[in-house]
């Protein structure tokens, strides 16, 4: 699976319509992450294959998207985009969460894990009764 790039357009039907309301509200069926990214951008280089890796990971379970920063002026104005890469963070429920710069795929794992998806790691030290 690989992630998929989002218009402007495509933003507001499958993520979230700006221009109806101020208070956000996930139209997602997953939890979703996007990234905002400029081709000539290198820190955005080296997280694609990372997002591309991940896309194949969590199949079916979250959705990566792709904004081009430079294509897309009116959805990075929306978000403030100052640096590149950014990348929306999506839950299901609740607010989203921005990252501006490159993240390792170790630490996008557990967001995705423990913010995303929800899964806790269960407790090594838990005693049986």
């Amino acid at each position: 699976m690989n992630a998929k790039h989002l218009t402007t357009r495509e933003f507001r039907d499958k993520i979230f319509d700006y221009t109806k309301s101020k208070e956000w509200k996930f139209s997602g069926d997953k939890p979703a992450i996007i990234d905002f990214y400029a081709d000539w951008c290198g820190p955005c280089k080296m997280l694609s294959p990372l997002l591309e890796e991940l896309a194949g990971e969590y199949n079916g379970k979250v959705d990566i998207f792709k904004v081009n920063t430079e294509k897309e002026m009116e959805l990075s104005q929306v978000f403030g985009i100052r640096s590149i890469p950014s990348i929306l963070f999506i839950p299901k429920e609740g607010q989203p969460m921005m990252q501006a710069g490159l993240l390792p795929k170790n630490v996008l794992q557990d967001i995705i894990e423990k913010d995303l998806l929800k899964e806790k790691k269960k407790n090594a030290l838990a005693v049986d009764n």
